[in-house]
């Protein structure tokens, strides 16, 4: 276990999963001074990454928001990126849920809360010993397989789905799981949500309003796992006009589309995000 004074590991260093949460605190400093992450290639990676998150969150109901963790992930340890992620999450959030406060499908959320909030005990209690690997891999499996089964002709013979318990309970307690430890929450939902081709505006709210609870409530164990410091909140502070930004492109987007392509763009996104999980997944294990 690394001692509290330790510094931060160079871009090219790659801690396991769980290690960083005890490696990466931020050295002793007055209470009036502001401390962020001082390697430059961080924010360059940080500010899209934020930015997309914003994107997503605001018109696409998430999916694609799953790039930001592995993004920061390339230059800081993954937990140290999820700590700095969740505050500005937390931000976003406020704008999304004015944004979207009247289009969100509330016999749903009956069924999404309970089960994401029991995904996220679930995670919050097996935090330390996951494996990165395997959960991108799980994650980038079902994503990619969706989508796929989704374009083929198969699927289009489905009708559209209405709001069920099992699948529900199933896929947004993985939702709620996943969101824990990596915030990459959107790929199952998704997987519960899509079929049902709700409008577009009642998507996106039906998403935020359930990522924007799970989100206050992930602050709880996060700060129970002490993955939160001076260093990771100045950071956080600092980025999250660039999420708010992103949240008021998303819905400005999402407003001059059809239909058909916001959903076209959800299963892209959905496909790419899967695609960059598998990825990192077996260049993680090879």
């Amino acid at each position: 276990m690394a001692t509290p004074t330790q510094r931060a590991p160079p871009p090219c260093a790659r801690p396991s999963y769980h290690q960083s949460q005890f490696s990466q605190k931020a050295p002793a400093s007055s209470a009036a001074e502001i401390i962020l992450i001082d390697n430059p290639w961080f924010f360059a990676a940080a500010l899209p990454a934020v930015f997309i998150n914003g994107v997503s969150k605001g018109g696409f109901g998430s999916g694609l928001g799953i790039v930001s963790v592995p993004l920061m992930a390339l230059t800081v340890p993954v937990t140290e990126a999820a700590a700095i992620m969740l505050p500005i999450l937390c931000v976003m959030d406020l704008a999304a849920l004015w944004a979207y406060r009247r289009s969100w499908d509330r016999e749903n959320m009956k069924i999404m809360l309970p089960a994401g909030l029991a995904g996220l005990v679930l995670g919050a209690l097996t935090f330390r010993y996951i494996d990165e690997a395997g959960l991108k891999l799980v994650l980038g499996t079902v994503a990619v397989g969706f989508v796929l089964y989704h374009w083929s002709g198969a699927a289009r013979r489905l009708t559209k789905t209405q709001p069920s318990k099992v699948k529900g309970y199933f896929w947004c307690c993985v939702s709620g799981y996943t969101s824990t430890v990596a915030h990459a929450g959107g790929p199952p939902m998704s997987v519960y949500l899509l079929p049902q081709r709700m409008d577009k505006a009642l998507l996106a709210g039906t998403a935020v309003v359930f990522f924007a609870v799970l989100n206050y409530v992930k602050l709880v164990p996060y700060f129970w796992l002490g993955l939160f410091d001076a260093r990771n909140l100045s950071t956080a502070a600092a980025l999250a006009p660039i999420g708010v930004f992103g949240i008021l492109a998303g819905v400005w987007v999402r407003k001059r589309i059809s239909e058909a392509l916001f959903y076209r763009l959800c299963y892209g996104f959905l496909l790419l995000t899967g695609g960059k999980l598998l990825y990192d997944s077996v260049t993680r294990l090879i």
